[in-house]
Order: structure tokens, then sequence, then C-alpha cells
């Protein structure tokens, strides 16, 4: 076809020649006229270039049928031509109940068509990981900041109640109290990792991945320190360590089936009767669902006791489930009072090449780290326990 083209141009060319040549004939002769032999020209080149067209779209047709049948075929294509052939005609019109067209197997699928990386392709920016825990302990307790390395609070730590009734002129009874000083250190939670300079500049997405994911990770083990540390450094002093233990106390085994629900109201109530209200129940995911499908003897959900909304609560009071609590485990307790989170540095996410041998080698160090301390001034505004062992003590004998 490049051929035509070429000689058609060549043809085309002359053509305009000979019919400028024409027209400046006709201006020089009185009559208008053109001279025969040139007419005869001018008329063999047009045949000529029409000749040409005529070839040139014989040749254009048969190309794009030969590409047409050429051309891979998908599954919705090779549909779509089968009912424009009328695979389905005789269907809609009544004739048959049935129709049937075939479609190659090798139609089907797009390796059957494509090779290598063909059709455009997007990389989604954002890297994806689990979540993590939606409620940090740290959120549920009051926070305080401090420029100090050591956190020392006085704390009753006896008294002696002689108040009574007297007669007139009688002694009065006497109350002694004791005081002593109790502290606590600032502890270090963190850690670090090392990433290749060349994974910073390739990757965009990293810096924000770590700076939204490491810390994450350090609070998630800050939960964990609030609630089972056992007060030894660098180790803060959980609540579980401090806390009161679950007492059955006038509900010693006095409840049939005791199940998880009853050991929460019991929790609430010896809170009650050491004269605090509680504020918070936390407890394993896996627990809060048990509770959540106990059934009454009618076979009847009992879970209106704990939702009457979306925040499930127990006579009143929020209930918080945190994978932070061991199943099995629970914690009822006035926080608002009873424990206080301080921080000296708070949570922070560093860069650094000064690291070793990072300079030379091209790595960053990544440090994430936080100094914090935790004050537990009342244990007896916190009660926690096992609900085996909880249930066991109230179930009658």
């Amino acid at each position: 076809m490049e051929n035509l083209n070429e000689i058609k141009s060549q043809i085309s060319e002359v053509l305009d020649a000979k019919i400028e040549k024409a027209f400046n004939q006709a201006q020089e002769n009185a009559k208008g006229q053109v001279d025969s032999v040139l007419k005869g020209e001018i008329k063999n080149l047009t045949e000529q270039v029409v000749g040409m067209n005529e070839r040139l779209d014989s040749a254009e047709v048969a190309a794009k049928k030969a590409a047409a049948g050429a051309e891979p075929k998908s599954f919705k294509g090779s549909l779509l031509k089968a009912l424009k052939d009328g695979a389905v005609e005789g269907l809609v019109k009544g004739d048959s109940n049935a129709a049937r067209f075939e479609i190659k197997a090798g139609d089907m699928t797009m390796a059957n068509s494509y090779t290598g990386v063909v059709a455009a392709e997007q990389v989604i920016s954002d890297i994806k990981f689990d979540p993590s825990r939606r409620v940090h302990i740290r959120q549920l307790i009051p926070n305080g900041s401090t420029d100090a390395q050591t956190i020392r609070y006085p704390k009753e730590s006896a008294y002696d109640d002689g108040a009574a009734a007297a007669a007139q002129g009688a002694t009065l009874g006497q109350s002694d109290f004791d005081i002593a000083a109790s502290s606590v250190n600032m502890e270090k939670i963190g850690t670090f990792m090392r990433i290749t300079e060349e994974m910073l500049n390739d990757t965009p997405q990293l810096l924000s991945y770590l700076s939204a994911r490491v810390p994450e990770k350090i609070l998630s083990l800050e939960d964990s320190q609030i609630l089972n540390g056992d007060g030894t450094s660098p180790n803060l002093d959980g609540l579980f360590t401090d806390g009161s233990a679950f007492a059955a106390g006038g509900f010693a085994n006095a409840i049939e089936s005791a199940n998880e629900y009853d050991v929460l109201v019991v929790a609430l109530n010896q809170l009650a009767l050491s004269n605090y209200g509680a504020d918070t129940i936390l407890v394993n995911p896996t627990d809060l669902h048990k509770i959540a499908l106990l059934k009454s003897t009618a076979n009847e959900y009992l879970r209106q006791q704990i939702y009457s909304g979306l925040q499930p609560n127990i006579m009143g009071v929020n209930v918080t489930a945190s994978t932070a609590v061991s199943a099995g485990s629970f914690l009822v307790g006035n926080l608002a009072v009873a424990t206080q989170l301080w921080i000296r540095e708070n949570l922070a996410v560093e860069f650094s090449r000064e690291d070793s041998t990072n300079f030379r080698d091209g790595f960053v160090t990544v440090k994430a780290s936080e100094r914090v301390a935790l004050t537990n001034y009342l244990p007896n505004a916190i009660v926690q326990g096992t609900f085996a062992a909880a249930k066991a003590a109230l179930e009658t004998a």
C-alpha cells in the first residue's frame, strides 16, 4: 500500500502541473480553448488517479477484514457478536424455546490474548495493614504532664476510727491515721528499626506508614504495661497488679448458674460497698460477646441488659472491650480517681543516620519511644479478677 500511495502522489503532482498549464492556455487564448493534446493528458492522468483510489480502497478493506479475523476476542465481545448475528432471534420471535451458540475457550481469558503487561495498571499508594486498637487504656484514665523523673505522692496507709456518740461531759473517742509517701519513676517504652535509604527514597508512602504504624505498636505495649505491669523497673505498676481482688461477699454461693454478667454486677457492688461509683468496665471482646449471647430459661437473648444503644453498659457503667485485657479476665473501677498516667516525654518517632554504621552503610534508624509513669492512688477503687474463679465463688453449692 505504501508503493501505491507513492505512485498516486507522483501522478497527482503531474496532474496538477498539467491542469495549471491548461488554465494558462485558456487565459492566453482569446476563445478560452485548451490544446486538445493537453486535454487528453489531463483525462488520462485523472483516470489513473481514480484507479489508484479504487485499488487503495480495496486494499484497505481487505486489510481491515484480515485484522478483524486475527483480532483476539474477549468473552464479552464474542457474546455481543453472537447476539448481533441473530443467535437468539428465534427465541425472541417465539419460533423456538431455546438458543445455543459457541464461544471458543481461548476467547474467554485475557491470558490468551495478552502477553506481558499490556493493560494499564494502577498502584495503590497506601500500605495496607490490620487495624490497631480503637481505644487505648490511656484514653480511659486521667493523664498528666511533668518534667520530673520521679512522681511522689502522699497516701493514707492506715486510719483508726474512734468516732462515737458520747454523753455530756464524757471524753470523745480518739482517731488516728498514718500517711506514707509513695513514689514511682519514669520508665521508657520504645523500639527501633533500621531501613535502607533506598527504601525511603523509592517508597513515597513508607514515611507516613512508619509514622502511623510504629506508634500504635508502642501504645499497644503501653496498654499491657498499664494493665499488667508488675511494678519492677522498667515495668509500670499495673492496674491488675494493684487493684483489689474480686470478693463475692454476701453473694458467695448464692447465685444459681452464675455467669459473666452476674460477676460484673457483684464487682460493681463491691465498689459501692467501698463508697466508689464505677465509671469503667474492661473486658476482652470474647467475654463481652459471651454476655451478649446469654439466654433466659425460655431461650430468649438477654442482650438488652448490656445494649441500650451503641455503647454497651451494665447498670449504667460503660463497658469497653479491649484485646489488651486477657480473655477470661475483667476489671471494674472508678478510674477517674484510682489512677493517673504521667507523661515525661510523649510518644515520638525519630529518623536519624547517626547510629552505628548507618552513614557508611546507607541506613536510617527509626526510633519510637516515650517516658511515662503510672500512679495508682486508690487500689480499692479497682476490682479485678477472672470470670472462672469469680463464677465459682458465686455459684450455689
